[in-house]
Formats: structure tokens, sequence, C-alpha cells
């Protein structure tokens, strides 16, 4: 299944594009099943896009939404996906959502694996979209390069669905989708900016071992669509 790349003239058309498309996805899943479910990133990039999101005419008291990956710090804390999200994507009409958060009160994200399992079965499976970024090194979700349990999150006979996982380049302990979980998705959408992030994909695309360029992982599968949206 190949990579299908859009690139647009400005992070504002990218930003109205994906949200429609995002938009058009969870209408169809709630249509179709009652419940739908959306899955994000954090990070800087997808404010504009959840800002775009949050003001939406959907049927959100249909929607979950869940986290991909999060770093293990309290919720309060500013390097918190689930503050992000809370902040930016959870208000206006979206604020009718549900949202299931990953960290949880155990000490270590390795720790809260199996609270985190529970919670995250709240949320309608296969995943409606799934919205990744990309890291300057090829990590997408908590899947770095090096990472302690890089192999066990990148199984896909684990039979798991979430991981806690030791970067070796970021701060923070952290707690994944694994690799199966995250394609477990009806779509994923690869939401990326800048030149250097678009030099890394064209890098990702090259020959070279996944556990390398994490990203890869995901790209050289073969059983969920991908749509990379760039602009400069």
């Amino acid at each position: 299944m190949s990579l299908v790349f859009n690139d647009f003239p400005d992070r504002k058309s990218l930003v109205l594009n994906l949200a429609d498309r995002i938009a058009e996805l969870l209408a169809k899943g709630t249509a179709a099943n009652g419940r739908a479910s959306l899955a994000v990133s954090g990070g800087s990039t997808p404010v504009e896009l959840f800002e775009q999101l949050s003001g939406m005419d959907l049927h959100w008291q249909d929607i979950v939404i869940c986290l991909v990956d999060e770093r293990w710090v309290d919720p309060t804390e500013d390097d918190s996906n689930e503050r992000l999200v809370r902040s930016h994507l959870l208000k206006d009409k979206a604020g009718a959502a549900t949202f299931i958060g990953m960290k949880n009160s155990a000490a270590t994200a390795s720790a809260g694996e199996n609270a985190c399992e529970r919670q995250l079965q709240k949320v309608p499976q296969p995943f409606d979209v799934l919205i990744l970024g990309m890291g300057s090194d090829g990590h997408t979700a908590s899947l770095f390069p090096g990472a302690n349990k890089l192999s066990m999150a990148t199984d896909m006979d684990s039979g798991r669905t979430c991981m806690g996982i030791a970067p070796l380049t970021a701060h923070h302990e952290r707690m994944t989708l694994t690799l199966p979980a995250i394609l477990d998705s009806r779509q994923i959408f690869l939401h990326i900016t800048g030149q250097d992030k678009k030099d890394v994909l064209q890098q990702a695309q090259a020959d070279g071992a996944s556990e390398e360029m994490p990203i890869r992982f995901i790209l050289r599968q073969q059983t969920t669509p991908v749509t990379a949206l760039w602009a400069p």
C-alpha cells in the first residue's frame, strides 16, 4: 500500500483540508456505527488543526477522542498532551466529545500499562481516524529509535494496545499506542510541516532498517491507508 502524499502552499490550507477530511470520516463513522473515534498526537503542529476541529458541526457527543501517546507527567503540566488536547480541541462544539486519557496514578508508564489498556477499551476500535506526527529522528507516536522497548512496541503479535517506553533522546517516560494498535485504524493521517520534515519523510522512504526511523513501520505496512499532508 503506497503512501499518498498531499502538499499544500501554506499551513492554513492544509489545516482546512485535513479538518474537513477528518470531519467527513467521523460523520461517516457515527452514521454507520452510532459512535466514532479519533486518536490524536501532541506537539505544536496540530494546535491549529485542533482549533479548527473544535468549532465544526459534528455529533461530538457520539465521538470518543484519545491520544496516540503521552508523556508520563501530570495532566496539568505544560508537557502533557492531555493538557494540549483539553486546551485546544475539547472546547466549543467539540467540548461535547468524550476524552479518554493515557496518564493514570501509577508511578511509571510501565507500571500503568494495564490500567491504560483498560481505559483504551472504552474507545471504539478500529479508530475511525488516527493522526500522527513525525520527529526529525524519524520517530512517530513514542516509537523512538533505540528506545528500550521499541521491538516489543512494534511487534504485530504482541496483543498489546499500549506500552510504557523510555526514549533515549527525549525527556520523560512515555505511554504509546503499539504498532498493531496504531494500524487498527480506518485511516491514518501523517501531519507534517517545514522543509526539514519533508526531507526526513523522503529519507524514511529510502532503504534502511525500520528500527532506525520508526515511521518506516507505518510507511511500509500493507493494511491501513496512510496519507501524508505537508506544508512549508
